[in-house]
């Protein structure tokens, strides 16, 4: 009796040690089993990385080809598209739809243009796109139907200055820090009534602020003045920009108007090769006789302007003049300009002119042995 004592109370302590080992297993399992299907379901939600699509001309491009190239002298549309397997119906579709939009007879020589095409064996294009200038750009859709449309850039308007000291010439100083051509003509458009720019000195300064236009961060112009100094000589020039009505002007410190009735000079020259003089030994006629005007040495083509509102007399070729323009500006002043290269189109006796407006080009028509204006 005793002995089935025994063996019962070991058998019930060996049934509970096990349970205790099978609910320890159990619960690990459990455990483990819960670590990896939490483990699974982190891995599940990481973010996938989709690759940021490419644009061109606000168009996708991921899936295209891109070819950019220029319009090659003599090219027109025909012969570009001609070479991607275009049709000749496909191109006087485009001829018809362009009326209104673009004139294709304006495509210039080494105007940027861009194909975006299939990428299959003959780059079939879907569009081709030309840039006329900074600020737009023309669309030809060529896929399913033919459209043409213009897009017109955004452009940011920045406010900039430019300053600095003078060594040689106003144009070399600016250009040499960073100015455009155009902005060495709106500095000289400002102070053109009181300065001889061909005669500034080495140490005058100067200083323009202004407006930029921008296109993507690209200077495209330059928009309006917001003031300008010159100092010439020790002299000081201030021009700071008011519309009283008729449009901007520029006045001094002390409100006067900078306008005056003439201009000092009536282009941009190089140099003066004869002044006005009783006496001079002439250098075609190889004789001494009166120079009654001054001569501006300046390059071929150079514009020349009327140095003040008037009336047309005369704009014809003379055999001693060349092409030259007479204005009359009042009762008692008229003005001669000689030896052009051409006379501006639409100037002819009668025709009204303002200050400052083109009537010719530089030339050494008539007597006269280099480009000049007298």
């Amino acid at each position: 009796m005793r002995i089935k004592v025994i063996l019962f109370s070991l058998l019930l302590i060996l049934t509970l040690v096990g349970l205790s080992f099978y609910k320890y297993n159990y619960h690990s399992n459990v455990y483990e089993d819960k670590s990896k299907k939490e483990a699974v379901v982190e891995s599940d939600t990481v973010d996938l990385v989709v690759p940021e699509s490419k644009y061109l001309y606000g168009m996708i491009i991921d899936s295209l080809v891109v070819i950019e190239d220029v319009i090659k002298p003599r090219q027109n549309l025909s012969h570009i598209l001609s070479a991607y397997n275009v049709s000749g119906n496909t191109i006087s579709e485009i001829s018809a739809k362009s009326k209104g939009v673009f004139d294709l007879r304006a495509l210039a020589a080494n105007k940027k243009y861009t194909l975006l095409c299939s990428p299959d064996s003959l780059n079939t294009p879907h569009c081709f796109i030309y840039e006329p200038n900074e600020l737009e750009y023309v669309v030809f859709n060529l896929k399913d139907s033919v459209e043409v449309y213009k897009v017109e850039r955004e452009v940011e308007v920045v406010e900039k200055s430019i300053s600095g000291v003078i060594t040689s010439s106003l144009a070399k100083a600016m250009m040499d820090n960073g100015a455009s051509p155009q902005l060495v003509h709106t500095l000289y458009d400002v102070f053109k009534w009181q300065i001889e720019f061909n005669r500034v000195y080495k140490g005058d300064k100067y200083k323009l602020i202004y407006e930029e236009k921008q296109v993507e961060g690209i200077p495209v112009g330059v928009g309006k003045v917001l003031g300008a100094y010159f100092e010439h000589s020790g002299k000081d020039y201030f021009g700071v920009p008011y519309d009283q009505g008729k449009g901007v002007e520029f006045f001094n410190e002390k409100g006067e108007n900078l306008r005056r009735a003439f201009l000092k000079e009536p282009l941009n020259y190089t140099r003066i090769s004869s002044k006005f003089t009783a006496k001079r030994f002439h250098p075609v006629q190889k004789r001494y006789k009166a120079h009654l005007g001054t001569d501006y040495a300046a390059p071929h083509g150079t514009p020349i302007m009327a140095v003040g509102d008037g009336v047309i007399l005369d704009a014809r070729y003379g055999q001693f003049n060349g092409n030259y323009v007479k204005i009359k500006h009042n009762e008692t002043i008229t003005t001669q300009y000689l030896h052009m290269s051409k006379i501006a189109t639409g100037i002819k006796p009668g025709t009204r002119v303002k200050q400052g407006q083109v009537i010719g080009y530089v030339g050494s028509t008539g007597l006269a042995s280099g480009p000049h204006l007298c």
